[in-house]
């Protein structure tokens, strides 16, 4: 059974930073190929994806966010962070991991942001960041 479970998240003043951790459990040992993200939301309104990575290490960012917010994978860890520096009011959200992944050699992946943020295949239950001004 795949699981991810994030901490991390705080209240903050603006102009602060965090980091962000997605700590998974059952993934890398089943997915021989996989990607994985970030994305966030505020109640009442649509998810945004933030940022994705695969299994190679290729990053891609959401224009709106790439110049503050860094995703990196700690493989050995079975760790994902996600760092936001120079935080603002309206980063307060909870923040989800999500993630993607298959054992196949002929299956596609498409290691997107969009796919990962609105039908990623497992998600934890998020953490909340409250940025204050």
């Amino acid at each position: 059974q795949v699981q991810l479970e994030e901490s991390g998240g705080d209240s903050v003043q603006a102009g602060g930073s965090l980091r962000l951790s997605c700590r998974t459990s059952g993934y890398h040992n089943r997915y021989s190929r996989h990607c994985m993200g970030w994305f966030r939301q505020v109640p009442g309104q649509k998810r945004e994806g933030i940022a994705v990575v695969d299994n190679h290490g290729s990053v891609t960012y959401s224009d709106s966010v790439k110049d503050r917010f860094t995703i990196s994978p700690d493989n050995a860890q079975n760790t994902l962070y996600l760092e936001i520096n120079n935080l603002r009011p309206e980063d307060s959200a909870k923040y989800f991991c999500a993630a993607d992944g298959t054992s196949s050699r002929t299956a596609t992946l498409r290691c997107e942001i969009a796919i990962l943020t609105y039908a990623p295949r497992h998600m934890g239950r998020g953490t909340q960041v409250t940025v204050s001004s």
